[in-house]
């Protein structure tokens, strides 16, 4: 299998890191599935794609730790030649009021959005393959400001900015580094801790009067890893059914 095209999805253990991780496989991509927590789940996953739509593998790290990003580029360049495709979706999500988001709160989001994303973008800039496509993910939130979502809103700014800036740095080199920001989607991350008619309100902000599916999410992904994708390069694209 070394010449499969290898794709790393980091987050992947459920929510939109599952359902990518799950539409990419089918699309013939050797997957490398990250995720800090959810080691079980991780590995069963794996094991189901592996039978089911192709190889999967299943690896345990922290986006924060700048020492993950070099490791999965290694096995991936021993197993496979290189990585091809990097999904950076991991991330956490503090939503406070700004006045009652302490410092601990605010280094941790910090550090796994943000400098966490960096992390993927800086070894994919240094390691990935010509050719390859690089997508993280941001939030619909970024240009809603909306409140409660301060430190949030702000890493996913930030990463649309990375990506912008990535996009020029890697002229040259037929690579593509795009973002995704969802809306409102039937993730764990969006609906804990909401009730029935906070999750209605924000299904009636898109005009499509719903939120959005994992899967939704994972189809405009798999566009923009895919041949059809080429020419979309530098740009953040709002999957979120019409809210902005």
């Amino acid at each position: 299998m070394s010449d499969a095209k290898l794709a790393i999805v980091t987050g992947a253990a459920r929510g939109i890191g599952a359902a990518v991780s799950h539409r990419l496989a089918r699309d013939g991509f050797v997957v490398m599935a990250v995720d800090r927590d959810h080691g079980a789940a991780l590995s069963d996953m794996a094991q189901a794609m592996s039978a089911a739509a192709g190889h999967c593998l299943a690896v345990q790290g922290d986006i924060a730790d700048p020492n993950l990003f070099p490791a999965l580029f290694d096995r991936a360049e021993s197993l496979y030649g290189g990585v091809d495709v990097l999904v950076n979706n991991a991330g956490i999500m503090v939503k406070k009021p700004m006045a009652d988001i302490d410092d601990e709160e605010f280094d941790r989001q910090i550090a796994v959005n943000l400098k966490g994303s960096f992390n993927g973008l800086r070894e994919a800039a240094r390691r990935m393959r010509n050719g390859g496509r690089i997508v993280s993910l941001s939030s619909s939130v970024a240009a809603m400001r909306a409140e409660t979502y301060s430190i949030y809103a702000a890493t996913k700014a930030g990463i649309e900015t990375m990506t912008a800036i990535l996009a020029k740095e890697l002229r040259g080199r037929s690579i593509t580094v795009n973002a995704i920001a969802p809306g409102a989607t039937a993730t764990d991350l969006f609906l804990t801790g909401k009730s029935e008619e906070a999750i209605a309100a924000f299904a009636r902000l898109a005009p499509l009067e719903r939120i959005g599916t994992p899967d939704e999410i994972a189809a405009a992904i798999a566009f923009l890893v895919g041949p059809e994708g080429g020419w979309i390069n530098g740009q953040t694209i709002h999957a979120n059914g019409g809210v902005i």
